[in-house]
């Protein structure tokens, strides 16, 4: 998951939360303020009807009461108090009609009223259970108040309609006092069970005001309480509660009540309607306070749903500029690291590996940042720091073994000149011996492939080639030059053309290339078989192409050889493959001469290698300038070579050229000292122009015998540069080439028949390693 995602998520998430939070809290509220809206609107509506039907009920009691005990004009009350009943009842029938509420639970007691009411006037059972009917209803009434009004999900609320329902309970026992007190009539005389309801309704009452009401009333409230309670009518009922209780007298029958009872109906009518009064006050104090605890309710939700969402507004705007902020810091170490990894570091590894100095400040260095994206990058600045350290030590083992290496390689090549040196005495001393010299121009042929590795060695240890040319070279000459480095160069048919010539400064690094790649095709290829290589000129520069008749290779290997050749492998790999460093040199004097060298399988079923040298390294030819041959590739054109037999002559087919003249004899040169290149290699040790005398013609001998030596010693060609050419280029050409026969002795024959299977034994060796 991308570092963007967890930041957004890290954003989302409590989000979210809080998002749920506020809904959930305010739809809370909301549910909580429409609850006390539908309840102050079902107490506006249904409970005023209902509080009026509690107090017609408590009336109809009471004369209900007179009229079972037979007090005067209480039929015409009992007539009136139930008409007002009846009114209050159809009005709470009319207006309670939710079944979800519990008003159906009076509604179903009212349906009875009729039957005891008819009971009373018959007076059919006793008085009590008459009474008790109309005290079920006011408690359902009273229940009713207390279930649907107290709002028991907000506790202030709850503790201010506390009150009003307490008051509704009191009210209840005074009202059963009354009913008591009308029930004892004119004589006064109460049942022990009348009696005991007083006592009851009395004790409960006083509580009721003490513990529950009084406790609990606001300042205001309990102003008006007082008012109620300070009453004269009130004083008057208190006194009469006292008299009841300690002036009754018993009597047979039950009690018997004093006589200060009959100021109870006066006073009760007046402390009454005060403490009616009182309570619809409390009801419509607590109706107030629900209403205005609604409102606050949806202002609390107003306000808690614009803070939640300014709170959310803030976080998201905070979390978005840090997320960008953080993504922004990351995308710049991000790009410093790719232009470090990519374009700086190597850089630096490259001039380390050229042995130039680092500038400091191009890179990264440690800020001291304690966060952790200026952590994260001083620690990639360390690690950069550690890298540079590595390669730059590297480089300083890699410089100082180059040093050894080229150290040893000036040493050895100093040996090789020597040896050429000698080598050339040794010619000029028993030339007469045709055997001989052949051996001498073979080991001096050795020697040259010697030279060639030690300069090989240089090559890869970061040295140049030795150059000691001054002047252009034509393009046959350099091919010539390239195919006398090679030992089995008989095999080697040149093409070129005369008109291009090569930069001086270049002719020993292609001459080296040539020679490496001509080297490869004769060795692995059929001792018999020809390779080719041929020059012309092309868009990009001069195209150089060797042909061989040597085994299959798959197109991976061509692809992995290709590989090497277009760019300078590193010493790791080229320590991998230390036995096939021919490619490794290739590559790396392609890469010095900036020129592509590609394999590829040929029309013949060998290997095609075709090199393309640029045209900065190409001028053109002066046509009467003369041709510069190096000494070793003139002096293998002038070898003459011994009669072979019939049976090996179609054995080792070489290439016909024709019979060069042999110059005018001339004194013996004086030798020169030996010459050291820039590099510390010598140069080969070249001798100045001088006349060569005439060598007679080789006399044919028959197979596997050796030839006589002529009696007179013949004259050996000198090795003169710039002063012989090819028998093909002389003026004026020859219009028919001359088949010089094949001279090849019976242990060259043997010798070729041994490298041809020294050479298979390599190839198949290769291939075996290379598989995997």
């Amino acid at each position: 998951m991308r570092l963007r995602t967890l930041l957004i998520w890290l954003a989302v998430v409590p989000t979210v939360a809080m998002g749920t939070q506020v809904a959930v809290t305010a739809e809370r509220l909301l549910d909580q303020a429409e609850k006390l809206r539908s309840d102050v609107a079902a107490a506006e509506q249904v409970g005023a009807p209902l509080y009026t039907l509690m107090i017609d009920m408590q009336a109809e009691r009471t004369a209900t009461a007179a009229r079972w005990a037979g007090a005067d004009g209480s039929e015409g009350e009992l007539r009136a108090r139930r008409d007002a009943t009846d009114l209050a009842a159809a009005e709470f029938r009319r207006l309670a009609v939710d079944p979800s509420r519990s008003f159906v639970d009076v509604t179903r007691l009212l349906e009875k009223l009729a039957g005891h009411r008819q009971r009373a006037d018959t007076r059919n059972g006793s008085a009590d259970s008459t009474l008790a009917y109309y005290s079920d209803v006011i408690g359902k009434v009273i229940q009713v108040y207390q279930q649907e009004f107290s709002h028991a999900e907000d506790a202030e609320l709850a503790q201010a309609s506390r009150p009003v329902v307490s008051m509704l309970q009191a009210t209840e026992m005074v009202a059963r006092e009354d009913t008591v007190l009308a029930l004892a009539g004119p004589s006064g005389d109460l049942s022990y069970v009348g009696y005991d309801q007083f006592v009851s309704a009395l004790g409960a009452q006083r509580y009721l005001h003490e513990a529950l009401i009084v406790p609990h009333l606001t300042v205001r409230d309990q102003r008006a309480y007082e008012r109620v309670v300070g009453s004269p009518e009130w004083q008057t009922k208190t006194r009469i509660e006292s008299a009841v209780l300690s002036g009754h007298k018993d009597i047979a029958t039950g009690i018997r009540l004093p006589a200060e009872t009959g100021g109870w109906s006066a006073a009760h009518a007046t402390f009454s309607v005060q403490m009616t009064t009182l309570n619809i006050d409390l009801a419509r104090s607590v109706l107030a306070r629900g209403e205005a605890k609604a409102d606050e309710l949806q202002a609390e939700v107003a306000w808690l749903i614009g803070g939640s969402a300014g709170g959310l507004l803030a976080v998201v705007i905070v979390v978005v500029f840090t997320t960008r902020s953080v993504l922004r810091r990351l995308d710049d170490l991000h790009e410093r690291t790719v232009t470090v990894a990519e374009e700086t570091l190597p850089e630096v590894v490259a001039r380390l590996q050229r042995g130039q100095s680092v500038d400091p400040d191009a890179l990264p260095t440690v800020s001291g940042d304690r966060d952790e994206v200026g952590r994260i990058s001083d620690a990639f600045a360390r690690a950069v720091a550690v890298s540079v350290d590595g390669h730059r030590e590297l480089a300083a083992e890699r410089h100082g073994f180059g040093l050894f290496a080229s150290g040893i390689a000036s040493r050895t090549g100093n040996l090789v000149s020597r040896q050429l040196s000698l080598t050339e005495d040794l010619q000029d001393t028993f030339g007469h011996d045709e055997a001989l010299l052949a051996e001498l121009m073979r080991a001096d042929q050795l020697t040259v492939g010697m030279r060639r590795q030690i300069e090989n060695l240089l090559i890869l240890a970061g040295g140049e080639v030795p150059d000691p040319h001054t002047e252009p070279m034509r393009v046959a000459d350099l091919l010539r030059e390239a195919a006398a480095e090679v030992e089995d160069f008989r095999r080697i048919e040149r093409q070129a053309l005369d008109e291009t010539s090569v930069e001086p400064s270049a002719i020993s690094q292609i001459s080296h290339l040539l020679a490496e790649l001509l080297d490869n095709a004769t060795r692995f290829s059929p001792p018999k078989s020809k390779v080719v290589i041929r020059a012309e000129l092309v868009t990009d520069g001069l195209s150089v192409e060797i042909e061989d008749r040597g085994p299959r290779v798959s197109p991976e290997r061509y692809e992995e050889m290709n590989g090497r050749l277009h760019e300078a492998p590193p010493y790791s790999v080229l320590a991998q493959n230390a036995h096939r460093l021919g490619l490794f040199v290739v590559g790396h004097l392609a890469d010095q001469l900036r020129a592509k060298v590609t394999l590829r399988r040929s029309v013949y079923g060998g290997t095609s290698a075709v090199v393309i040298l640029p045209r900065q390294l190409l001028v053109a030819t002066d046509a009467q300038a003369p041709r510069e041959i190096e000494p070793q590739a003139r002096v293998l054109e002038l070898l003459p070579a011994p009669a072979p037999t019939l049976a090996l002559a179609a054995a080792v087919p070489s290439k016909p050229v024709a019979p060069e003249p042999a110059p005018d004899p001339e004194p013996a040169p004086v030798p020169e000292p030996v010459v050291h290149t820039s590099a510390g290699l010598p140069s080969r040790r070249t001798k100045a122009p001088a006349a060569v005398p005439a060598a007679p013609a080789a006399v044919p001998v028959p197979a596997l015998v050796p030839a006589p030596a002529p009696a007179v010693r013949p004259a050996l060609p000198e090795r003169v540069p710039q002063t012989h050419i090819a028998e093909q280029l002389r003026e004026p050409r020859a219009q028919e080439r001359v088949v010089r026969p094949d001279t090849a002795t019976p242990e060259e024959v043997a010798d070729a028949w041994a490298d041809y299977e020294q050479g298979t034994q390599t190839v198949e060796e290769e291939l075996r390693r290379d598989q995997p």
